[in-house]
Formats: C-alpha cells, structure tokens, sequence
C-alpha cells in the first residue's frame, strides 16, 4: 500500500510539474513611447557668488588658472578631458557657481581657494564662453 501511494504521489508531482512548465516562459513586453522621453532637472543651490555680478574678463584669468586642465572650452584654448567639454554642456551662470562653489563628482570644491567673487567671474566667463548671458 505504501509503495503504490509512492508512486501515486511521484505520478501526480510529475503530471502537476509538466502542467507548470507547458505554460511557456514569461517575458516582459516593451512598452513603446511615442515622443520624447523627459530626462530629471538637477536643481543645484543657489550659492554667494550666484548673488554677485561677474567679471567675465577676469573670470578668464581665473579659468586659464584653475579649470583649463580639466575642461575643453575654445575661447580659452584649453582641451582638458577630466571634466566635461564646457562648450558642449553650455552651463548657465546658477550651475557654474553652485558646481565651482561645492565641487561634485570629480571636481572639488573651490569654496576654500577662490573667492566669492572670483568664482562669480569665472562663473561669468563660462557663460558668456559658451554663448550665454550672466548677469
């Protein structure tokens, strides 16, 4: 009696088992976006030297000493690779600062190096560089 409900439960997990896997295999469907797709807006601080009017002449000598050697950026004829191409990115006058200001991913910080103001004018030279308009 044992041997036959053996076999009786072997049977019936086997029949269950097969059951389970002629269902097929499951995939996800893609889901199709018609347009396009909006990408998150990174709200950096507002930080001092956004408060300030810069100087994009002597933001110029401030880059050339500081930032060259990381960021391509035609006007000042550097071609660093370490930091984004700046005339690509084409940063507004509130990233500039808040990014010289606080530092981020690899950039550090120039809160302790640069003054205020002279972050406000590199700031300003970045901007008008890239063909914006600082304050």
């Amino acid at each position: 009696m044992r041997r036959t409900a053996l076999i009786a439960a072997v049977l019936l997990g086997a029949s269950a088992l097969a059951a389970c896997q002629s269902r097929g295999v499951v995939s996800p469907t893609p889901e199709t976006v018609i347009g396009t797709v909006s990408t998150p807006t990174i709200t950096l601080p507002i930080v001092p030297a956004f408060h300030l009017k810069g100087n994009p002449v002597k933001g110029k000598v401030v880059f050339l000493a500081n930032c060259g050697g990381c960021h391509t950026l035609a006007d000042a004829g550097t071609s660093g690779t370490v930091g984004p191409n700046l005339d690509t990115l084409k940063p507004d006058y509130r990233t500039v600062t808040a990014q010289v200001t606080n530092g981020g991913g690899q950039m550090p910080s120039f809160n302790h190096s640069l003054a205020t103001q002279q972050i406000a004018d590199v700031a300003a030279y970045v901007v008008t560089a890239t063909g914006g308009t600082a304050p």
